[in-house]
């Protein structure tokens, strides 16, 4: 053997059995920055319950219909037409003959339903698909008022009203509609005169009451202004809801074990317990995030009203989508909360028109903003995607919230001061050592999320995510 392959040290190998290492804390990928957490303000709720009080809506809000498609048949329950106001009064038999003679139709990319100066004479319910509502201009262009998807609905007062339409709708996707005539809800109320004069009755009762309430569907507050001496001063009340919604606090829980002899033998230079605490509390905050964007009690995605649900025009999300639910949540908005995908995809869109979003530092990170509102990136907004293996892409939805109880927005509620709290409505109790030497701990969050007016909440629904530009050619966004 050469001189130059002898061992002339000890290796490296044995000299680390000789060193002390040097250790991290444990670390999670799953662990997220959860600003939703840290920009929603918190209200203290004693006794688990927080009510929210609200005046009297007097008039029926519209909600969307729940249609069912299959093999080519749309259907939905009789019940769900009181969805639309105009018939929310209507009998069980009346709605149960309507809904009798809806039929199913379908219909092609950039078919008219309605032409504005004609009569419409029937009411659509949109099972799939996407329509627009146009109307002319004092200039003679043609003026995008909605658009309206799945569940949505038009054309209820064409079966009251031989007003001419003031709107042109049609069909921007290939949709599946269901739709009654004037000439088949005559049919149905003219054999029985009973429920012909019930429904012109409810008909009318209900076209009264829209005179008297605002646009909100509160009751007007009688008021007299100007100079003119001698006019009776009107007297007038606020009314409330005789049922406010009342929400109890949800809990997040689970049990912690850790074996004595673990945490007796090898708890240095790290505390195994306080580890295994503050681990388990990363999860259990990761899960009060996803329920305060998801859960059907209380989360953002079921919370919004159907009044401030907007869809986007092309499928990616644009400057004007964000635009629109700006001007929905007009009122002090705070933030928006979109899935990273739908930020970097409402970038890409800024970036085609050359407008790219200003920056600003909050709480020492950079995000991104639209007309000086933060997008607040959240992972808990789920993805609807075809493929079931990748769900970071496919559609999602942005929401734009206002927050705070001083505004009437959107609170998070919690309970501090509980017993065993280690973090703020947050315990951790010692349930005592098994035969086995092992000791559990259980930890229990308890929160909620309240929504105080209507409009502190909007979402755009239906955002594409995987839309990219050909830059090369200059293709135009399609239409």
């Amino acid at each position: 053997m050469s001189d130059s392959l002898l061992q002339r040290s000890v290796t490296t190998a044995v000299a680390r059995n000789l060193a002390s290492t040097t250790k991290t804390t444990p670390k999670m990928m799953s662990i997220t920055p959860r600003w939703l957490l840290s920009q929603l303000p918190w209200v203290q709720v004693n006794g688990g319950t927080y009510r929210v009080n609200r005046t009297k809506v007097e008039l029926t809000k519209a909600e969307r219909i729940g249609v069912d498609v299959a093999n080519g048949t749309a259907t939905f329950s009789p019940e769900s037409l009181r969805s639309v106001p105009m018939f929310s009064e209507l009998s069980d038999p009346i709605t149960g003959r309507m809904a009798s003679r809806f039929k199913t139709e379908e219909v092609s990319l950039g078919n008219k339903l309605i032409s504005e100066g004609e009569d419409g004479n029937k009411f659509f319910i949109i099972a799939q698909g996407q329509v627009e509502v146009l109307s002319k201009g004092i200039h003679g262009s043609d003026l995008r008022l909605a658009l309206l998807s799945d569940g949505e609905y038009f054309g209820e007062t064409d079966l009251v009203s031989d007003k001419l339409s003031d709107v042109t709708i049609r069909t921007i996707t290939p949709c599946v509609l269901l739709t009654l005539s004037r000439k088949d809800l005559d049919a149905v109320l003219g054999d029985t005169p009973d429920l012909n004069k019930e429904f012109k009755q409810a008909i009318s009762e209900h076209l009264e009451l829209r005179s008297t309430v605002n646009r909100y569907g509160e009751r007007n507050i009688d008021l007299v202004s100007g100079f003119a001496e001698n006019v009776e001063i009107p007297e007038t009340f606020v009314d409330y809801s005789a049922n406010p919604r009342e929400y109890s606090l949800s809990a997040v829980q689970t049990v912690v074990r850790v074996h004595t002899r673990v945490s007796d033998l090898y708890n240095g230079p790290y505390d195994q317990l306080e580890e295994q605490m503050r681990l388990t509390i990363e999860g259990i905050k990761e899960r009060q995030e996803w329920e305060l964007v998801n859960s059907k009690r209380f989360g953002l995605i079921h919370s919004v009203d159907p009044a401030m649900r907007i869809s986007t025009r092309y499928g990616a999300p644009t400057p004007d989508d964000l635009d629109e639910l700006l001007a929905l949540v007009w009122k002090k908005p705070a933030f928006f909360l979109a899935h990273p995908k739908a930020i970097a995809a409402f970038e890409r869109e800024c970036t085609w028109r050359g407008v790219p979003p200003v920056t600003m530092n909050l709480q020492g990170f950079p995000i991104i903003t639209w007309r000086g509102v933060p997008l607040i990136p959240c992972d808990k907004l789920e993805m609807k995607s075809r493929y079931q293996s990748n769900q970071w892409f496919g559609t999602t939805s942005i929401l734009l919230l206002r927050v705070g109880e001083a505004d009437q927005g959107v609170v998070g509620l919690h309970q501090v001061g509980i017993p065993g709290e280690i973090m703020p409505s947050l315990s951790a109790r010692l349930m005592g050592l098994d035969s086995l030497g092992v000791a559990s701990y259980l930890l229990t969050l308890y929160f909620s999320c309240a929504v105080l007016t209507d409009d502190a909440l909007a979402v755009l629904e239906n955002v594409e995510v995987g839309y990219y530009h050909d830059y090369e050619h200059r293709k135009q966004t399609p239409k």
